[in-house]
């Protein structure tokens, strides 16, 4: 977390007393922060709070997260190959990942999918270990994906997007960075929305105008509509499909430093960039990649030649 200790202790306690009354957590942050926008760590702590609700819902509501799923999978499909890599940005719990995978007419390869959230995560890991599918996921920023450029055949968002009105630049900046193929957002659609929709994604600082910008930052979009099903009318998604032209790989997602923007090595409990010495531990088998979890640790790496090094 980037924020000083005497914001982060009032935001933190804050939170979780008003998450404990059932009270809107983020709108508390938004109220205590004095501002319009939903702050990375009042959505990192909002999502940690809620980390077991989207598991639960989706056992509850099993037809209705198997329509939604179904649904992204055939809007995924004429844009995915067989053994292509995917991305999940936001995955959440995976409750969406795992059955977009089943859904998917052909077999994906290296499946990623990445949260703020450690706890969403490990309920992510869970899930997928339950409905038996494979994939990675760790600890992510959706602003610093600690991934390379060009670095995975399709990337999609399922509603994660939402809460960073403001920042709707930075975040498809670097979606188009990360993917190599395909970019398939789907999202609330603040212009395709009623009026009533509208004033309630105000409210609740989601992101407009995401098939501009893309245009704007120079990506090719082919496709800009609403869905058919939404789980909500007040909260209608829709789909933004663009379109990369990357020479066709088979190259498996490569790691980059969310710091430094160098390689990183995976081993077992830990990421390593041996240019740097920066590494980034694993929790409980789950990588925590933010530029906030790295560690100097030069030891774990070769040490460089002496003339290379200030001081004695």
């Amino acid at each position: 977390m980037t924020q000083p200790p005497d914001v982060l202790r009032p935001l933190i306690l804050g939170m979780r007393a008003a998450f404990a009354r059932g009270e809107n957590a983020m709108a508390y942050a938004r109220s205590l922060l004095g501002g319009t926008a939903n702050t990375t760590e009042a959505t990192l702590i909002a999502y940690d709070l809620q980390a077991g609700s989207y598991t639960a819902r989706a056992k509850s509501f099993r037809l209705d997260n198997e329509r939604w799923c179904r649904q992204l999978a055939e809007v995924l499909a004429p844009h995915f190959s067989a053994g292509q890599s995917l991305l999940e940005v936001g995955v959440g719990e995976a409750t969406t990942l795992a059955s977009v995978l089943k859904f998917l007419p052909v077999a994906a390869g290296p499946t990623l999918g990445f949260d703020l959230s450690w706890s969403r995560c490990v309920e992510a890991r869970d899930w997928l270990a339950n409905e038996a599918v494979s994939a990675d996921i760790f600890v992510g920023d959706l602003f610093a994906i600690p991934l390379a450029d060009e670095s995975v055949d399709v990337v999609y968002t399922s509603h994660s997007l939402e809460p960073n009105g403001g920042r709707e630049r930075e975040a498809l900046r670097e979606l188009l960075r990360v993917s190599r193929h395909r970019l398939v957002l789907c999202e609330c659609l603040y212009e395709l929305a009623s009026s009533e929709a509208q004033e309630r994604m105000r409210g609740h600082g989601y992101v407009r105008g995401l098939a501009a910008t893309l245009r704007e930052l120079g990506a090719e979009v082919k496709e800009c509509r609403l869905l058919p099903y939404s789980t909500n009318p007040l909260n209608p998604s829709g789909v933004i499909i663009v379109e990369k032209t990357a020479a066709a790989s088979s190259i498996a997602p490569g790691w980059r430093c969310p710091l430094t923007h160098t390689p990183l090595v995976r081993e077992a409990d830990v990421f390593v960039s041996p240019l740097t010495g920066i590494a980034y531990p694993v929790l409980r088998g789950v990588p925590l990649l933010r530029a906030e979890h790295a560690v100097v640790a030069s030891k774990l790496v070769a040490a460089p030649a002496p003339d290379r090094v200030g001081g004695v």
